[in-house]
């Protein structure tokens, strides 16, 4: 069954109402970034509604979010019988109202229902939307807007549905990683957009229609799916030094006194040279690797240093432990 711990929660707790606004405002604002910049252009950034905006060209009398229900409803209904109460309330909410939002604001962008099913751009909001010329800056903005909704509805513990829960099934039944899983499911998207739009096979016959398209399609998944992890984790990632030097106790002051961090000890022990010696182990932000970087090398210019992305850093000085069951961008 659906996990309803949501709705059951005390109706009159804000942190409630505010979850639920946050969920209905992200898929309106996801819902927007397709009709008014990724649709017209005939992008295909994979999901459902990328596989939507390919059966459009084929039959342009049905709405890219009434195939986003043809494929959402029966997903989500193998996703409950198979997963149970790991399938939440919200994320069925938000798969069902996101395609429905889609076909309302269609009709609302564009003057009549034969615009509705040719998508024209020279057509929305009577022309003043217009991004033919400039492909690329539509690609963009559309991904920027399609993030800002996703994280939206991810920061209220629920997803859109979709290639989700194709990642999902394919991680349950054939072993195959969920982010893989993803990435298959959106690529066979992508590939028939590549055929029905990009050599002619559907029913667009736009200037900007061509194999072209696909590689923008690429660009929108690419840029959308970096947003979306900027705004989930954060813009500025940490790195992670590993410092081995003959001058500890200077570097230690440093660390210590000078940019006020802790860092650790870890014993290591050269594989030819057998010695044991201490490596400094210490995790700082982006903008202090220089700095330290520099010091190293003022003091012990026949140091070993190393530096690394460190994705998710928590505790003092960093970020907070996430509460139970928090989604985070992969």
């Amino acid at each position: 069954m659906i996990n309803t711990r949501a709705l059951l929660e005390p109706m009159g707790s804000w942190a409630w109402w505010r979850s639920w606004i946050q969920l209905f405002i992200g898929c309106a604002i996801m819902g927007a970034g397709f009709v008014l910049f990724i649709n017209p252009y005939d992008f295909v950034p994979g999901g459902v509604y990328g596989a939507g905006i390919v059966l459009h060209n084929v039959f342009p009398s049905v709405q890219v979010g009434t195939f986003g229900y043809m494929f959402d409803i029966p997903l989500m209904i193998i996703a409950v019988l198979v997963f149970g109460g790991q399938f939440g309330a919200r994320t069925v909410v938000a798969a069902l109202f996101t395609p429905g939002f889609m076909n309302m604001l269609t009709r609302m962008v564009y003057p009549d229902q034969a615009a509705v099913e040719s998508l024209d751009p020279a057509l929305l909001l009577g022309g003043s939307l217009n991004f033919t010329d400039d492909l690329l800056l539509a690609c963009i903005i559309g991904s920027l807007v399609i993030a800002v909704g996703q994280a939206l509805v991810v920061r209220t513990q629920a997803t859109t549905g979709g290639t989700d829960i194709i990642g999902m099934l394919f991680q349950k039944y054939l072993g195959i990683k969920f982010s893989t899983g993803i990435f298959i499911a959106d690529s066979v998207v992508v590939l028939s957009g590549l055929l029905v739009i990009g050599f002619g096979l559907g029913s667009s016959e736009g200037e900007g229609a061509g194999w072209v398209l696909t590689c923008y399609s690429l660009i929108t998944i690419f840029l959308a799916s970096r947003f979306l992890a900027r705004f989930l984790d954060g813009a500025s990632y940490d790195k992670l030094l590993f410092i081995i030097s003959e001058h500890n106790d200077t570097l230690k002051k440093f660390i210590i006194e000078d940019m006020g961090r802790g860092a650790t000890y870890v014993k290591a022990r050269g594989m030819y040279s057998e010695q044991e010696k201490d490596m400094i182990f210490l995790v700082v932000n982006r903008k202090e690797v220089r700095l330290v970087q520099r010091k190293v090398q003022e003091i012990d210019p026949r140091a070993f240093f190393v530096v690394t992305d460190a994705y998710d850093t928590y505790g003092e000085g960093f970020k907070p432990f996430p509460e139970a069951d928090t989604i985070q961008a992969q």
